[in-house]
């Protein structure tokens, strides 16, 4: 059962068990949404109540069809659903009767003001707390989810003390997600750690190991890392900016492989060879995406910049850079092996999701390399099987300097159901995200029924070229001379 500790009702604690414990985390996206299932699934005896004000994506969680896509995550929620795990936009009702409040709720990079371009915009992140101590009247511990910058912690305190009822105690816990979109169940049922970070005060650490003690239900001890606030908080950014780092490097030998003659797989491969490197995230591909990785990327150059670190600063922009750099060069070699124009040219994109098995378009090569295309007046057909057309729509016909691309969207845009379709008739196929439906097509049927001469550019380094030449292509890869 839930208890408390020391002389009075202040702390909330477990001592060891879960039983009765009650969960609400606020915001049902990518990351609130799979890690409270999970929690709900491994616990069934832990109420979990996720929670958004977002009704129509409320109404999606309680539907037979999710409002996101993970591999695995409709038989979890269809377990627990009803049982232990709801989904409601009863926000206050939630919070009232919740122990713990996981706090889950979007940190875009800001597209105003001070910081803008770089710093993450925390209005959601102080609107729940603000809305927690407004609520609350009861102990509560009060985890950060969303990925922060450092020392947000500290405004949260601020602001829950500021505005709580008299007598109700708050502990704030850092516990960052590291899930992989499209692995995101596998690695919320096995993760390679669990990060939990508070105060070093004796309430902090009561309430790390409260929160331990739910994760210890299916995770190894050894893997539940407690650290103080502020590295936990850090920790999260770093992670992705290394993860991004060895993506961006690989890339820029990308390029230098292009103009010499070697081949970025083989290079690759023998580099994660080595143990003190190894060979994840050193696959080169037309660019990263998702909503961390730049993201985080850029609020650590805003850290470090506000921290007068401009050297440090400079070294983590790079990064971004390159990913930039990466796109522009990938589009420049459509172009000029296009015989150097793609206006009135039809154009087959396979993928729009910015990786595979997931439909999330954030931040995603697809967008950037579309958009180009419609200013190019070229004619795009996509196809991608996870991926939503009011998705699409809304990625490509977002106003970018006060211009809508609205009007050239509906004339040049066709979003199509099947590979074959989106291929027929077009001058060249692009690979954007590495379905693996892609890697099994009948590329002698799509050569068929292609303008001549017809065209793979593959941006994810997914297709045998050989094979494709055999059949008649013309073929381009990342990484590789033409």
């Amino acid at each position: 059962m839930l208890t408390t500790i020391g002389s009075s009702d202040d702390y909330v604690t477990l001592n060891g068990d879960s039983s009765g414990l009650r969960i609400c985390c606020i915001g049902a996206g990518y990351v609130g949404g799979p890690t409270c299932s999970v929690i709900a699934y491994k616990c069934p005896f832990i109420k979990v109540t996720i929670v958004d004000l977002n009704k129509s994506r409320i109404a999606a969680w309680n539907s037979d069809t999710l409002p996101i896509y993970e591999p695995g995550l409709d038989d979890i929620v269809t377990a627990c659903r009803g049982k232990n795990l709801f989904f409601s936009s009863d926000v206050d009702a939630a919070i009232d009767e919740a122990d713990m409040i996981m706090i889950s709720v979007n940190t875009p990079t800001k597209k105003a003001g001070i910081g803008a371009g770089f710093a993450a915009d925390l209005a959601y992140i102080e609107a729940a707390t603000r809305r927690i101590a407004q609520v609350a009247k009861t102990p509560k511990i009060v985890i950060e989810k969303s990925t922060v910058p450092c020392r947000t912690a500290e405004s949260m305190r601020s602001i829950l003390d500021a505005n709580s009822k008299h007598g109700v105690h708050f502990d704030i816990l850092s516990n960052p997600e590291f899930l992989a979109e499209g692995t995101a169940i596998h690695d919320l049922m096995f993760p390679d750690r669990v990060l939990i970070g508070s105060l070093r005060t004796d309430d902090g650490i009561r309430a790390q190991e409260a929160l331990a003690d739910v994760y210890a239900h299916w995770v190894p001890r050894e893997r539940i890392i407690t650290t103080n606030l502020w590295s936990s908080e850090l920790s999260k950014l770093a992670a992705n900016a290394l993860l991004a780092q060895r993506i961006s490097s690989i890339n820029a030998l990308s390029a230098i492989c292009e103009a010499t003659g070697a081949d970025v797989d083989e290079v690759s491969y023998a580099c994660g060879l080595d143990t003190r490197i190894g060979s994840k995230f050193l696959k080169a591909s037309v660019g990263f995406g998702g909503s961390c990785f730049q993201k985080d990327i850029l609020n650590l150059v805003y850290l470090s910049e506000s921290l007068h670190l401009p050297e440090v600063a400079e070294y983590w922009r790079q990064v971004v850079v390159i990913n930039e750099y990466q796109k522009s060069r990938f589009l420049h070699r459509i172009v000029n092996r296009l015989f150097n124009t793609i206006t009135n040219k039809t154009i087959a994109v396979f993928g729009f999701a910015f990786k595979k098995n997931t439909g999330d378009t954030r931040e995603s090569a697809a967008i950037t390399l579309v958009k180009y295309f419609m200013q190019e007046s070229a004619h795009i057909r996509i196809y991608d099987p996870k991926v939503d057309a009011a998705q699409i729509e809304v990625d490509l016909c977002d106003d970018e300097y006060g211009i809508s691309n609205a009007d050239k969207f509906k004339r040049l845009v066709k979003i199509i159901d099947s590979p074959y379709e989106a291929a027929t008739a077009a001058d060249a196929i692009v690979i954007v995200t590495e379905w693996d439906e892609f890697k099994a097509l009948d590329y002698q049927r799509i050569y068929n029924d292609m303008k001549k001469p017809a065209f793979v550019f593959d941006g994810r380094l997914i297709l045998d070229p050989e094979r494709l030449k055999k059949i008649g292509f013309r073929v381009e890869m990342i990484g590789r001379q033409s």
